[in-house]
C-alpha cells in the first residue's frame, strides 16, 4: 500500500478533493437510509447494526481510504440523531451551518495547534482578534475586555470558579437550583465548598432568597446566574442580581452559554440587560450560534483578569522568545494542544454579519413562539409557559409523569422525533429546544400530530409497545415510573398509562438536564 497522502501543503487539496466527495456521498446515503431525525429501533437495533457495518475496526490489512470512509461515514450517518431534522429538538444540539462546517474542514487540514506561535502564526492572530471582538460585544463599555476560547460552557464555568479562587481564595459559590450541573462539578474539581443552592420556584433565581443567603454567608462569595437554563430556557433577573452582588460585595459570574448570542439581535438583546455587570461570562456559539462543537467562550471585562492562567513551559514559551516578540499562547487556555475553533466562528461572523446572525436568531425565537401557539390551540396538550428563548415545554393533558416519559421514549425508539425532558412545577414535561432556523410551521404541526397520535396510541394500548421496551430512560426507575411519581402498575411490562383521578404526584426538586451538550 502506498504511503497515504497528507491534507496540508500544496498537494493536500488535490488529495482531499476525491475523499471529500466520498464523504459527501456517504453523508447523503446514510441520511437516506435513516430517513428521519434518528434511527428507529433504539440501542438494541442501532448498536449491533453499527458494529456489523464497521467491523473489524482494526483489520490486519487495510480496506483503503474510500472504502473505509464509505463504510464508517454511512454507518455513523444512518445511526445519527440529526439536529438538522426539524423533529430533532431535544437538546441544545445545534444543526451547524454548512459554511462553519466547511471552515472546520480547513482547520482540520491545516491543523494548527494553539499552544505556541510557531505552530499557529496566523491562527493565533485571528483568535486574538476574534476573542477581543466578542468580549467587546459582552462588555461594550470596558476599556480592555478579553476572552478565551473554550470547549463549551462546562470549561468556561470551571474557569470562572478557578479565577475567583485565584483572586480570593476558597470562594463560596451561590447558584440557583436552575443552574447548570457544571457549576457544582467545577467546585468539586477545584476543591471549593459545595455551592449553596438558592430556590428558583418560578424557573428563575429567587431574589429574596439570594439576598438572605448573601446576608448570612461568609465571604468571599461568587454568585452564578444563568441566562438561558437548560431545562426551561429562562433567564435570571441579571440586573437585580448584580445589584444584590454589589450591595453584599459578592462577585457575579453569568452562565450565558445558551442565551448569550441574543446580544446580536436588536430585538432580543434587552433580555440580557445587566450582562456586562458580571465579573465573567460564559458564551457558547455551538448552541444559538450554529457552530460545529466546540465553540465556547469565557469573557472578562479586563484583560489582566486572565493573568492567573499564565503557565511556563520552556519548549513552548521560553522567556527569550517572549521577550523577542513571539506571542505567549499558554495563558489562553487550561489546555495545551487545542484546535483553532476561532476560524469557523470568524468565517460565520464575517459571512453573515450582524444582520445575518440577528435574522437567524429572530427566526428561531419566532419558531418557538409559533410552536407554543400551536400547543395552546391543540386539545389534549398543555403548555408550560411562553418561551423566553427557544425552549418550549408541553405535555398531554391529564397524563402522569410515567406517561410523559413513555411517550418520549416511544417517539425515540420509533425514530419519529427527538424530544427532551424537564421537570418544572413538580411535573415532567416534554421539551422541544428549537435551534433550526429552517423549521417551518408545517414541520411544527407535524411534530404536534406525532405527539398527539402517539399519546393516543399509548392510551389505547393493551400490551407493551415493543418500541418502549428497548431500555430504561435515565432517571426512570426499574418499574418505569419517573422519580418521585408513584407507579400506577405493579407490572413494569404493562404499565397503566393514565393514572386514576386520585393519583397525586409526589413533589420533586426541579432538575437541570444533565445530558445537555456543554
Amino acid at each position: 500500500m502506498p504511503t497515504p497522502p497528507l491534507a496540508g501543503g500544496t498537494a493536500g487539496p488535490a488529495a482531499l478533493r476525491p475523499l471529500i466527495d466520498t464523504v459527501l456521498t456517504a453523508l447523503h446515503d446514510g441520511a437516506a437510509l435513516r430517513d428521519g431525525p434518528l434511527p428507529a429501533g433504539g440501542p438494541d437495533t442501532v448498536t449491533p447494526r453499527t458494529r456489523t457495518a464497521t467491523h473489524p475496526l482494526i483489520p490486519d490489512h487495510g480496506t483503503g481510504a474510500h472504502h473505509a470512509l464509505r463504510a464508517l461515514v454511512t454507518a455513523l450517518t444512518e445511526g445519527a440523531a440529526d439536529p438538522a431534522h426539524p423533529h430533532c429538538a431535544a437538546h441544545l444540539h445545534t444543526p451547524p451551518l454548512a459554511l462553519a462546517a466547511a471552515a472546520d474542514l480547513a482547520a482540520s487540514a491545516l491543523n494548527p495547534s494553539m499552544d505556541s506561535w510557531d505552530q499557529a502564526p496566523a491562527a493565533s492572530a485571528l483568535e486574538a482578534d476574534l476573542t477581543t471582538a466578542l468580549a467587546a460585544e459582552i462588555y461594550p463599555h470596558a476599556p480592555s475586555p478579553d476572552a478565551v476560547i473554550t470547549t463549551g460552557g462546562t470549561e468556561a464555568n470551571q474557569l470562572a470558579l478557578l479565577l475567583a479562587r485565584e483572586r480570593h481564595g476558597p470562594v463560596q459559590t451561590i447558584c440557583a437550583t436552575n443552574a447548570h450541573h457544571s457549576v457544582a462539578r467545577a467546585a468539586w474539581l477545584l476543591g471549593l465548598p459545595e455551592p449553596v443552592p438558592v430556590p428558583a420556584p418560578t424557573g428563575t433565581l429567587d431574589l429574596a432568597a439570594l439576598d438572605e443567603a448573601l446576608t448570612h454567608l461568609h465571604r468571599p462569595l461568587l454568585v452564578v446566574a444563568t441566562a438561558g437554563t437548560t431545562d426551561t430556557g429562562e433567564i435570571d433577573p441579571l440586573d437585580a442580581i448584580a445589584d444584590l452582588c454589589a450591595t453584599h460585595a459578592a462577585e457575579l459570574h453569568i452562565d450565558a452559554a445558551y442565551g448569550g448570542p441574543l446580544l446580536f439581535s436588536p430585538t432580543h438583546r434587552t433580555l440580557l440587560h445587566g450582562l456586562d455587570r458580571a465579573q465573567s461570562v460564559t458564551l457558547d456559539l455551538h448552541k444559538l450560534g450554529w457552530q460545529p462543537a466546540s465553540a465556547g467562550l469565557f469573557a472578562v471585562p479586563e484583560r489582566h483578569h486572565l493573568a492567573p492562567l499564565h503557565h511556563h513551559a520552556p519548549y513552548l514559551n521560553a522567556d527569550d522568545d517572549t521577550e523577542a516578540g513571539l506571542p505567549d499562547l499558554l495563558g489562553r487556555s487550561l489546555r495545551t494542544t487545542r484546535r483553532p475553533d476561532a476560524l469557523k466562528i470568524a468565517v460565520t461572523l464575517q459571512a453573515l454579519g450582524r444582520t445575518g446572525l440577528a435574522d437567524l436568531i429572530d427566526r428561531t425565537v419566532a419558531t418557538a413562539h409559533h410552536l407554543a401557539d400551536l400547543i395552546t390551540k391543540t386539545p389534549g396538550l398543555d403548555l408550560y409557559d411562553r418561551p423566553t428563548i427557544t425552549t418550549v415545554l408541553f405535555r398531554p393533558t391529564n397524563a402522569d409523569d410515567h406517561t410523559v416519559a413513555t411517550l418520549r421514549r416511544t417517539l425515540l425508539n420509533r425514530g419519529h422525533a427527538v424530544l427532551g425532558r424537564a421537570h418544572a412545577t413538580d411535573r415532567l414535561w416534554l421539551k422541544a429546544t428549537l435551534l433550526n432556523p429552517h423549521t417551518t410551521p408545517e414541520d411544527l404541526q407535524a411534530l404536534i400530530d406525532l405527539v398527539t397520535t402517539t399519546a393516543a396510541d399509548l392510551v389505547t394500548t393493551t400490551g407493551p409497545d415493543p418500541a418502549t421496551t428497548t431500555g430504561p430512560d435515565p432517571g426512570v426507575t426499574t418499574t418505569g415510573a419517573d422519580p418521585g411519581t408513584p407507579s400506577t402498575s405493579t407490572d413494569p411490562a404493562t404499565p397503566t398509562l393514565i393514572p386514576p383521578p386520585t393519583t397525586t404526584p409526589t413533589p420533586t426538586t426541579p432538575l437541570t438536564e444533565g445530558d445537555t451538550p456543554r
